[in-house]
């Protein structure tokens, strides 16, 4: 696996790159805007070309993320159109700075129900796909179930990903701290799990990974992270986890709570260590 954490690019994303290097990162994430709103500026050809060029230097991979307010499963029609415009933008940019991928949340149904809240993801992914024609995946990530979230799981990812028309563009990022307080798996169950997830084949389209503790307990259904080991899944259940041979070759990125991005140096250090 490649460890490493989330890392701003809002000086740049060749210090960003720089920064996760100094970190000790072998893999990093960055949103490709702000992740609170829709609006955000297109790659800077030669900033995006400096940062690739660093990350092969570096032996960097990066993970892209789009803004947290983004709903597939949208009711408005006004507000599915800004979603997929923006999200177009966000795979640009995820392409020109050379993602593996951008990651995005499953679709809130918003009291419209599950199954129309499936469909009408289908139908954002399929016009999405046919606006956005670059080869950067769109990564779905499971959630822990808050409000009318779907993608609790691993079923429901796997159908919506058959479900729209180019199934193979569509990948997969999995939340440790969302697939525990969705209720998905007990560390002591992780083996089990793994084994499962390869059954259905979700395993297979398995890009990236957020390796988070959880703040509240299995099947809490509340999504608030925490640091590695400080939380309700706890060190040894992180180290069952690290230590399974799940993640084998996969960026493995840290969302843990911190005050400062220097934090991040210790608690990826710390990681490592749980492989021991």
């Amino acid at each position: 696996m490649r460890l490493g954490c989330h890392i701003s690019i809002s000086k740049g994303f060749p210090k960003a790159v720089e920064n996760a290097h100094k970190l000790g990162c072998e893999a990093f994430q960055f949103f490709t805007k702000n992740p609170r709103g829709f609006k955000g500026k297109s790659a800077d050809p030669e900033a995006a070309a400096q940062g690739r060029a660093l990350m092969a230097e570096y032996g960097l991979v990066a993970v892209a993320h789009a803004p947290y307010i983004t709903n597939l499963s949208t009711p408005d029609p006004e507000l599915q159109a800004i979603s997929i415009a923006s999200l177009k933008q966000d795979l640009e940019n995820a392409e020109a700075y050379g993602a593996i991928g951008c990651v995005c949340h499953m679709g809130k149904h918003v009291g419209e129900g599950e199954a129309y809240g499936m469909a009408r993801m289908v139908e954002t992914l399929n016009r999405l796909l046919e606006a956005y024609t670059g080869p950067c995946q769109l990564l779905l990530e499971n959630t822990a179930g808050q409000g009318t979230e779907l993608g609790t799981r691993l079923e429901e990812l796997m159908e919506v990903r058959s479900r729209v028309e180019q199934p193979e563009r569509i990948g997969f990022c999995f939340d440790t701290c969302h697939g525990f307080a969705a209720g998905m798996y007990r560390p002591e169950e992780w083996e089990d799990f793994v084994a499962h997830a390869r059954s259905i084949g979700y395993w297979d389209h398995l890009k990236a990974v957020h390796l988070n503790d959880s703040k509240f307990d299995h099947g809490s259904r509340k999504d608030r992270h925490a640091n590695l080991g400080k939380g309700f899944i706890g060190e040894a259940g992180i180290a069952r986890l690290l230590r399974s041979g799940a993640f084998e070759g996969l960026p493995v990125v840290l969302e843990t709570p911190v005050k400062d991005e220097a934090e991040y140096g210790p608690e990826i250090e710390y990681a490592r260590s749980l492989l021991q």
